[in-house]
């Protein structure tokens, strides 16, 4: 009779572990829906976002950090057709990217990498802001996506998730901070050499004034040295 019971109550306690499991993973199931709604009613909102930026990368065999900020400027030409500047102030550096093509130039180097940006290592702060341009579609096509909670950033709620690549990229997977209006606010990419780079927006203006083509195009001196990405 003892066994019989013990047998019964184990039994309990496994199927209220795992109907406990489920409706957890439901729950989260439901709230990853509607943040990524969230993002694509933010996306198709925003047609132009002006702000601060900031990079930090941190390098993972020497464990030396670096950081920098900059002016962000950013269009939404439909769809996936995004264009982007960003100017560094440290270095005068400036990545610009429109229809599918960057620019990276670098003045005190007298050159300026030119290349496609899908496949490409270079614009890496410009694959992070991707998921701006992302709708949940692709999203969910492209990305494992796992709800991860709410976290504070800068003393604000926000949606944490992480993003593992389904196809085989230059990264492991990026962790992302979208706010309550579905923008995201931050993004940290680990490569797969383990390096890490973080990007965080501030500062930002968001459909405020009309940013022309003329402004992402980025004119180079006589003598700089173009190489293709």
């Amino acid at each position: 009779m003892r066994k019989t019971f013990r047998a019964l109550l184990f039994s309990v306690v496994i199927a209220l572990a795992f109907g406990g499991f489920s409706a957890v993973q439901v729950q989260a199931q439901g709230q990853l829906n509607t943040i990524l709604n969230k993002m694509e009613e933010h996306k198709n909102w925003l047609q132009t976002l002006t702000g601060k930026i900031k990079e930090a990368r941190v390098n993972s065999q020497l464990n030396l950090k670096t950081t920098r900020a900059g002016e962000i400027f950013y269009a939404n030409k439909g769809g996936r057709d995004i264009a982007v500047r960003i100017n560094w102030d440290d270095s005068n550096e400036v990545l610009s990217v429109i229809n599918g093509e960057y620019t990276l130039y670098t003045p005190g180097l007298k050159q300026a990498i030119r290349g496609k940006t899908e496949g490409s290592k270079n614009p890496q702060a410009s694959n992070a802001l991707a998921f701006m341009s992302m709708s949940k579609k692709d999203l969910k096509a492209n990305y494992e996506v796992q709800y991860l909670g709410v976290v504070k950033l800068d003393g604000t709620g926000v949606w944490h998730l992480k993003m593992t690549p389904k196809k085989k990229q230059s990264y492991k997977f990026a962790e992302v901070w979208i706010d309550q209006e579905g923008m995201p606010l931050q993004a940290e990419i680990t490569e797969t050499n383990g390096d890490l780079m973080t990007i965080r927006l501030s500062s930002l203006k968001k459909n405020e004034i009309r940013l022309h083509a003329d402004r992402f195009k980025v004119d180079l001196p006589k003598g700089v040295k173009i190489i293709k990405g």
